[in-house]
């Protein structure tokens, strides 16, 4: 890393000529190497550092439209839930929590699901949003998987969910550990329709998600270097009373180790699910350039909603 390009002279910029696009607020730090990188370059880039190719969380609109042909993809409404079954108060409200989140984030909640074409097969995808409350899987959540898995048999669609979260959402107590076993079932009416299921696990992904939806898939993938399990490595340890191996919990060790199918950079998982989808749905492959070709990614999204 160039301590120098990469950090002091934006800075300077920022100082000399506050009016210019390289205002402090236009730039992130990465969390990896603490290197600076630009907005612009981070949508460039999917929000995957250039220096050391960390990968950083991406916003769920981001996403789905470098996924969707042309970045045109529909957003299927999800049933809303009481917003607070349990009227539950900690530090503070927890309608005055989703409210902060909704604010932060622009979403409704942690779950986006959208319709559209991938490398000209239609598909579902249900992007989780670990902005929103750590992506916790609240009843909200449950509703937008059930959404979801309605909509491929009804359609005869394959379903993609990239999750990330938490776990449960502990503010719905009993009723957020109800949707693991409730989308377990939604998941298992979509196999019964012998329809392609594909999770794509990305850091974090932990807890009753882990525990339910994303390991039933029919095919897993991961980004690079996710941390994956059920508990944390240092609620681990403090259990067993022994130091758990280099690189525990991470992508390429649970790779190894047969928990996952495959490890894919960012940049090549719509090439990669094109080419799934269309092998599970018994489809032929497509046409070499319009599998490597990828659409136009503008800083702006023309996501429909």
């Amino acid at each position: 890393m160039n301590w120098i390009s990469n950090y002091v002279r934006p800075k300077l910029k920022a100082i000399l000529n506050p009016s210019s696009d390289d205002q402090p607020e236009l730039w992130s730090n990465c969390k990896s190497c603490n290197v600076m990188i630009s907005h612009r370059a981070m949508e460039r880039s999917l929000h995957v550092c250039p220096e050391c190719d960390h990968h950083m969380p991406i916003p769920p609109r981001r996403r789905l439209a470098s996924l969707f042909d042309n970045e045109i993809y529909e957003v299927i409404a999800v049933d809303q839930p009481d917003e607070d079954p349990l009227r539950f108060r900690d530090s503070k409200r927890y309608t005055d929590r989703i409210r902060d989140a909704r604010r932060k984030t622009g979403e409704d909640e942690a779950m986006l699901v959208a319709d559209g074409m991938i490398g000209e097969t239609r598909m579902i995808v249900a992007a989780q949003d670990f902005r929103f409350m750590g992506g916790s899987m609240g009843m909200y959540v449950g509703n937008a998987i059930v959404t979801a898995c309605q909509q491929c048999i009804r359609n005869r669609l394959p379903l993609v969910i990239f999750t990330a979260a938490g776990g449960a959402r502990m503010q719905e107590g009993i009723m957020s550990l109800m949707q693991m076993p409730r989308t377990t079932v939604a998941i298992k009416q979509l196999k019964d329709n012998r329809l392609p299921y594909i999770v794509v696990l990305t850091n974090p992904t932990t807890g009753g998600v882990t525990a339910s939806y994303a390991m039933l898939g029919d095919i897993h993938i991961a980004e690079p270097k996710a941390l994956i399990g059920f508990a944390g490595p240092r609620v681990i340890e403090q259990t067993i009373k022994e130091k758990l191996p280099e690189g525990f919990q991470t992508s390429e060790y649970l790779h190894e180790h047969g928990m996952l199918d495959m490890v894919v950079h960012r940049s090549r998982i719509r090439e990669r699910l094109i080419l799934l989808t269309r092998m599970l749905m018994h489809q032929p492959s497509p046409v070499r350039g319009r599998l490597s070709s990828r659409p136009a990614i503008p800083v702006g999204m023309r996501g429909r909603s």
